[in-house]
């Protein structure tokens, strides 16, 4: 007498095909990814891109307009204007929000191929990492500047960084959850069964640094 057991996930993720054969390793299989995750860089990839379209519009109006007054100019801290005339917006020579108009388009192409059930090589998924990764470190180092050196909030740049603070983290997520990146068993759990904690953590101390740098402007508001 035999005994059946339903199939895991993770026996699905260690069998290719049919038979039961076992999967190449990760570094000579592709991966997919879930509907959920593809959704994710989709809209995250399409807020980056709107985000960035309209900070460089503004910025090319201010260019011509030296008086010209963006729609997210409400008060002296919640300043684009201010942003956007600061050194810092073109740290490369050019407009930062460039960059976004390169980089979003890419994430959400990426998600919509995985919609449609595209697998992409472990190389892929460790680029794709690293430039999230590079995004994130440079958004980060964008709201120190903004925070502590131009003393003024663009809203329009805080939508760009929350985006890409999510894309990163999920990426790693999924990269994982899948392997792509080496790391202990226990670790691995602890991210698949709590991975709301570290974005959580690192939206709300934001929101502190942003609270406390402009504490009696805040309060006068609330």
């Amino acid at each position: 007498m035999t005994s059946s057991t339903t199939p895991t996930v993770h026996d699905f993720d260690a069998r290719a095909g049919k038979g039961g054969q076992r999967a190449k390793p990760v570094t000579e299989s592709t991966i997919g990814a879930s509907r959920l995750f593809a959704w994710l860089l989709i809209v995250t990839g399409a807020l980056g891109i709107l985000a960035s379209f309209v900070i460089t519009i503004d910025k090319f109006q201010l260019l011509q307009d030296p008086d010209f007054a963006p729609s997210c100019n409400l008060s002296p801290v919640l300043s684009c204007s201010n942003v956007m005339r600061s050194d810092q917006a073109g740290v490369f020579g050019f407009p930062n929000p460039l960059l976004g108009l390169l980089t979003y388009p890419v994430v959400a192409a990426v998600g919509l191929a995985l919609l449609a059930g595209a697998r992409f090589r472990r190389w892929f998924w460790l680029g794709l990492n690293a430039g999230t990764l590079l995004g994130a470190g440079f958004c980060m180092w964008l709201m120190t500047q903004a925070l502590y050196e131009i003393g003024a909030l663009c809203l329009w740049c805080c939508l760009a960084w929350a985006v890409t603070i999510a894309m990163f983290w999920y990426v790693t997520v999924h990269n994982l959850r899948h392997g792509v990146i080496r790391a202990p068993r226990v670790l691995v759990a602890g991210v698949r069964e709590f991975h709301w904690a570290v974005p959580t953590a690192w939206y709300l101390s934001i929101v502190m640094l942003i609270a406390t740098r402009w504490w009696d402007y805040w309060q006068t508001v609330l």
